[in-house]
């Protein structure tokens, strides 16, 4: 399976069990299953909320990057996922 990312927080979606869920129940393929469950958001979040809450997430990844490395790497990337884009 190729890996999609959810166009709410950058997750990679590796495996079935990442992805969310539509209304109808039918796997959502632009959204992980922490975001978007039954056709909604999980969380009435702010961009920037996201990033406080997923910063976290990316130091568990990397341990050689500060809090401050990680919030700035996804207040550029961010803006560039479905979710987050303006028109």
């Amino acid at each position: 399976m190729e890996a999609k990312i959810c166009q709410s927080c950058g997750m990679p979606m590796t495996k079935e069990e990442h992805f969310g869920t539509n209304t109808d129940g039918s796997k959502s393929e632009e959204y992980c299953t922490y975001c978007y469950q039954k056709g909604a958001f999980l969380q009435d979040q702010t961009m920037d909320e996201m990033i406080e809450s997923c910063a976290q997430f990316m130091l568990e990844e990397n341990k050689n990057m500060t809090l401050e490395q990680a919030k700035e790497m996804m207040k550029e990337y961010m803006p560039t996922l479905k979710r987050w884009k303006t028109v």
